[in-house]
C-alpha cells in the first residue's frame, strides 16, 4: 500500500520505486518524494555513493518533515540507511499522515475522526453500508464502491452490487478507482477478504486519496451548505417581515375603523339609545380593544425581534412600509386613546341630561296638566253678563266672588311662571320635544294674560254696578276668603305630594325626608283651618234657615263647596303614606349604592396600589442579576404567569364597575381610583411584562449568536447597573464612558479620545436621543469578535460552485442546492452581462451584495 502511495506522487517526477527499503536508502528519492508532495524545494541533496553522503541526505528529508511540526519519535538516518523496513514504513506512515491525512478537516474535526466523518456522511444515504471505523467497515467492498457511485455514478451501476460478494466489489472498486480516478490499487482484494481485521493504515492511506480525489466535490459541498445557511436566514427574515406588515396593517385599519367611532359624540335623544351606546362602549373596552392592546404589544416584540436577527446575521435594519414603522403605530394609537378619552365621561353626562330632560318633561306635563285642568272654563266663566239681572245682594256676592277668583289667579301665577321657568330649562338643554313644549306653554301663557284681561274688565263692570248694590252676606264672603286659600294650598299639597323627585345621595334624599316630615306636623293646624272654614258653612247655613234666604243652597262667592274640600282633605290624607313609601324606597336605593360605592372603592383601593408596586417589582426585576438570563426569563415568565392569574380579580372589579353605572352613581368618595385608571394600570402592566421578557430573550439571541458567556453577560451586566443609577435602564452619555473606561476601554480625554467615543456613541446611538439601552450596550461590546457571514464569503461560495466563472447556471443551481432555495436564487438572481456571458447565465455576484445590503430580496 505504502508503495503505491509513494509511487502515485513519484510518477509526477518521472520515477518509481519498486522496493521502499531499498530505494529510499540513499535518500534521493525520499528528498524528491516531499518536494512532490509538499510543492517545495528541499535542500540540494549530495550526489555520492558513500554511506556519509547517503546519511546526509536522509537527514535532510527528516529535517524537512520536522519543520512541518512532525515529531519524529526513534527514527533515524542511519536506521533508513541500513533499510530497516520497520523504520523505513513508519516513515513513511509520518508522512502519509502529515501530508495526506492531516489537513483533512470536517466539521472542527481532523485527522482521523475528519476522515472518518467524511466517510459516514457521503455514505449516509447507502443504507447496506455501516462506517465505524478503517477496518473492518470496508471488507465487503461496498463502502469503496459507494464512495465512487455518490461523486461519480457513472461509473459503477451500484444497483447491481451484492453484499455477498466482497471480492467483485472490492476489485470493482479498486479497478475504477485506478482506471477513472487516477488512484493507484494501493490494496489487495485478496488480502482484506482473508483477513479478519484489514490493516488500518493501509485503508487510512487508500481512503484519503478517495478524499483528495474528491476535494473539488467537497469545496462544492461546503459552498453549498454556506449558501443555503445564508439564503434560509434570508427566508426567514422576508417571512418576519410579511408578517410584521400584515399585522401593522390589520392594526392600522382597526385604528382607522374605530376613531370616528369614538369621535362621534352626535347625542341621541333617549335614555334607552344613549345606554345602548354605553353598553358598546363597554364591550369594545372589555372585548375588543385588549386583545388590540397584545397585538400592538405583539407587533413591537417581533420589530425589535426581527431587527436583533437581521443585526446578527449582518443584514441591513429593516424599514417597514411607509405609515407602517412602529412610531406609526403608537401615533395612531395614541390618536385612538385621545378619540377614546373623555368619550365614556360623555355618554354618562348625556344619560344624565336625558334623565333630567325626563324629570323636567314629566313635571313640565303634570303642572301644565294642573294649570289647564284650574282655567277649565275660567274664560267663559269671566265672560257671563250675570250681573245684569241680578239682585243687589247678588250683585254684592258676585263681586266678592270675583274678588275670590283674583286671589285664586294671584295664587297661580306661581305656577305659570314655574310652567315657563322648566320649558326655558328643556329649551336649554337641548330637549328633542321642545317645539310641543314650546307650543304647549305658549298657549298657558296666552290664556293666562287672556284671563288677567278679562278678570280685570269684569272686576271693573262689578264695581260699576257695586255703586247700585249694597246688600253683602260677610259670611258667605269671610268663607269664600277662607276656603280660597286653604283650596290653593290643599292643592299645592296635592302637587307636591306627587312631586317627582331625583336624588344621588343618601343625604338628599333624607333633605327630602326630612321636609316631608315638616310638612306632616303642619296637618294637624291644617284640620283645624278646614273644621273653621266648614264653620262658617254651617254658620251661613242656620242663617239661612233661619231667616229663609233663598240662596238656591250656593254660596255665591265662590264655588268651592265643603264637600270639594272634604274630598281634597281626604285625598291628600290619601297621599301622604304613599310619600312615605316612595322616600322609604328611595332611602334604601341610596342605601344600596353607597354598598357599591364602597364596595368597589375597596376592590379599587387594594388593586391599584397592586399594580403599581407590581410594576416596580418588574422595573427592579429588570435591572438586577440573579442567575443566568434563562434563570432571569424563567423567573419573569413565572412572574407573568402570576399576573395573568390575578385577572379575574380585574373582572370581578369590572363587574362591580358595570353595576354602579346601571345604578346611575357618578362619583365615589370611598376612592381615589375610576375604573379606567385601572384598565390603562393593567394594560401597562401586562405590556411592560411582556416588554421585559422580550429584551432578556433578545439578550439570550445576543449571547449565543455573539459567544457571549454567562460570565461576560453578568459581568456586562454588573457594569451597566452600577453606571446606571437612576434604575432608569438606560446610560447617558458620561455614564457609559465610564462603563466602558470600567471594562478596559482607552478612552483617553484629548481629541483623539474624543473622536473615538464619539464614533461609538454613533454605533450604540443611532437616533441620537442621547441615552444608551442594555440591548445596545452588548451589541456593541460583542460587535468587534462577531463571526457571521459576509456579502465576499457568499460570493465566494458562489464562485466554487461556479467552477471559479464570473456566473453561474440554473442547471448548477439546481445540481448544487436543494430545491427550494434553488428556485429561490434562481427567482431573484439578474441576468449576467458580461463579455463571458452566456444564454441563461445569472449574476450571483450583485444578488450576494444585494443579500447584505439595501434591496428588494
Amino acid at each position: 500500500t505504502f508503495t503505491a502511495w509513494c509511487n502515485s506522487h513519484l510518477r509526477k517526477a518521472g520515477t518509481q520505486i519498486e522496493n521502499i527499503e531499498e530505494d529510499f536508502r540513499d535518500g534521493l528519492k525520499l528528498m524528491l518524494l516531499l518536494e512532490v508532495i509538499s510543492g517545495e524545494r528541499l535542500a540540494k541533496p549530495e550526489r555520492g555513493k558513500m554511506r556519509v553522503h547517503k546519511i546526509s541526505n536522509v537527514n535532510k528529508a527528516l529535517d524537512f518533515i520536522a519543520s512541518k511540526g512532525v515529531k519524529l519519535v526513534s527514527i533515524g538516518a542511519e536506521e533508513i540507511v541500513d533499510g530497516n523496513v520497520k523504520m523505513t514504513l513508519g516513515m513513511i506512515w509520518t508522512i502519509i499522515l502529515r501530508f495526506a491525512i492531516q489537513d483533512i478537516s470536517v466539521e472542527e474535526t481532523s485527522a482521523k475522526e475528519g476522515l472518518l466523518l467524511w466517510c459516514q456522511r457521503k455514505t449516509a444515504p447507502y443504507k447496506n453500508v455501516n462506517i465505524q471505523n478503517f477496518h473492518i467497515s470496508w471488507k465487503d467492498g461496498l463502502g469503496f464502491c459507494a464512495l465512487i457511485h455518490r461523486h461519480r455514478p457513472e461509473l459503477i451501476d451500484y444497483g447491481k452490487l451484492r453484499k455477498d460478494d466482497p471480492l467483485t466489489n472490492l476489485n470493482t472498486a479498486f479497478d475504477v478507482a485506478e482506471k477513472y480516478l487516477d488512484i493507484p490499487k494501493m490494496l489487495d482484494a485478496e488480502d482484506i477478504v482473508g483477513t479478519a481485521r484489514p490493516d488500518e493504515k493501509a485503508i487510512m492511506t487508500y481512503v484519503s486519496s478517495f478524499y483528495h480525489a474528491f476535494s473539488g466535490a467537497q469545496k462544492a459541498e461546503t459552498a453549498a451548505n454556506r449558501i443555503c445557511k445564508v439564503l434560509a436566514v434570508n427566508q426567514e427574515n422576508e417571512q418576519l417581515m410579511e408578517d410584521y406588515e400584515k399585522l401593522a396593517s390589520d392594526l392600522l385599519e382597526w385604528i382607522r375603523r374605530t376613531i370616528p367611532w369614538l369621535e362621534n359624540r352626535a347625542p341621541e335623544n333617549t335614555m334607552q339609545a344613549m345606554q345602548q351606546k354605553l353598553e358598546d362602549f363597554r364591550d369594545y373596552r372589555r372585548l375588543h380593544k385588549p386583545p388590540k392592546v397584545q397585538e400592538k404589544c405583539q407587533l413591537e416584540i417581533n420589530f425589535n425581534t426581527l431587527q436583533t436577527k437581521l443585526r446578527l446575521s449582518n443584514r441591513p435594519a429593516f424599514m417597514p412600509s411607509e405609515g407602517k414603522m412602529v412610531s406609526d403605530i403608537n401615533n395612531a394609537w395614541g390618536g385612538l386613546e385621545q378619540a377614546e378619552k373623555g368619550y365614556e365621561e360623555w355618554l354618562l353626562n348625556e344619560i344624565r341630561r336625558l334623565e333630567r330632560l325626563d324629570h323636567l318633561a314629566e313635571k313640565f306635563r303634570q303642572k301644565a296638566s294642573i294649570h289647564e285642568s284650574w282655567t277649565d272654563g275660567k274664560e267663559a266663566m269671566l265672560q257671563q253678563k250675570d250681573y245684569e239681572t241680578a239682585t243687589l245682594s247678588e250683585i254684592k256676592a258676585l263681586l266678592k266672588k270675583h274678588e275670590a277668583f283674583e286671589s285664586d289667579l294671584a295664587a297661580h301665577q306661581d305656577r305659570v311662571e314655574q310652567i315657563a321657568a322648566i320649558a326655558q330649562e328643556l329649551n336649554e338643554l337641548d330637549y328633542y320635544d321642545s317645539p310641543s313644549v314650546n307650543a304647549r306653554c305658549q298657549k298657558i301663557c296666552d290664556q293666562w294674560d287672556n284671563l288677567g284681561a278679562l278678570t280685570q274688565k269684569r272686576r271693573e263692570a262689578l264695581e260699576r254696578t257695586e255703586k247700585l248694590l249694597e246688600t253683602i252676606d260677610q259670611l258667605y264672603l269671610e268663607y269664600a276668603k277662607r276656603a280660597a286659600p286653604f283650596n290653593n294650598w290643599m292643592e299645592g299639597a296635592m302637587e307636591d305630594l306627587q312631586d317627582t323627585f331625583i336624588v344621588h345621595t343618601i343625604e338628599e334624599i333624607q333633605g327630602l325626608t326630612t321636609a316631608h316630615e315638616q310638612f306632616k306636623a303642619t296637618l294637624p293646624d291644617a284640620d283645624k283651618e278646614r273644621q273653621a272654614i266648614l264653620g262658617i258653612h254651617n254658620e251661613v247655613s242656620k242663617i239661612v234657615q233661619t231667616y229663609h234666604v233663598n240662596m238656591a243652597g250656593t254660596n255665591p262667592y265662590t264655588t268651592i263647596t265643603p264637600q270639594e274640600i272634604n274630598g281634597k282633605w281626604e285625598h291628600v290624607r290619601q297621599l301622604v303614606p304613599r310619600r312615605d313609601q316612595a322616600l322609604m324606597e328611595e332611602h334604601a336605593r341610596q342605601q344600596q349604592n353607597e354598598r357599591l360605592r364602597k364596595q368597589f372603592g375597596a376592590q379599587a383601593n387594594v388593586i391599584g396600589p397592586w399594580i403599581q408596586t407590581k410594576m416596580e417589582e418588574i422595573g427592579r426585576i429588570s435591572i438586577e442579576m440573579h442567575g443566568t438570563l434563562e434563570d432571569q426569563l424563567n423567573h419573569l415568565r413565572q412572574y407573568e404567569k402570576s399576573i395573568v392569574n390575578y385577572k379575574p380579580k380585574i373582572d370581578q372589579l369590572e363587574g362591580d364597575h358595570q353595576q354602579i353605572q346601571e345604578a346611575l352613581i357618578f362619583d365615589n368618595k370611598h376612592t381615589n381610583y375610576t375604573m379606567e385608571h385601572i384598565r390603562v394600570g393593567w394594560e401597562q402592566l401586562l405590556t411592560t411584562i411582556a416588554r421585559t421578557i422580550n429584551e432578556v430573550e433578545n439578550q439570550i439571541l445576543t449571547r449565543d449568536a455573539k459567544g457571549i458567556s454567562q460570565e461576560q453577560m453578568n459581568e456586562f451586566r454588573a457594569s451597566f447597573n452600577h453606571f446606571d443609577r437612576d434604575h432608569s435602564g438606560t446610560l447617558g452619555p458620561e455614564e457609559f464612558k465610564a462603563c466602558l473606561i470600567s471594562l478596559g476601554y482607552d478612552i483617553g480625554n484629548d481629541a483623539q479620545g474624543e473622536a473615538e467615543f464619539a464614533r461609538i456613541m454613533s454605533i450604540v446611538d443611532p437616533n441620537r436621543l442621547g441615552v444608551v439601552t442594555f440591548q445596545a450596550f452588548i451589541d456593541f461590546m460583542s460587535r468587534e469578535t462577531a463571526d457571521t457571514d459576509t456579502a465576499d464569503q457568499v460570493m465566494a461560495s458562489f464562485k466554487i460552485l461556479a467552477g471559479d466563472k464570473n456566473y453561474i447556471t440554473v442547471d448548477e443551481l439546481r445540481r448544487e442546492l436543494p430545491p427550494d432555495q434553488a428556485e429561490y436564487c434562481i427567482a431573484r438572481m439578474a441576468p449576467y452581462n458580461g463579455r463571458d456571458a452566456v444564454p441563461g447565465a445569472l449574476d450571483y455576484m450583485s444578488f450576494s451584495t444585494a443579500l447584505y445590503g439595501e434591496s428588494d430580496l
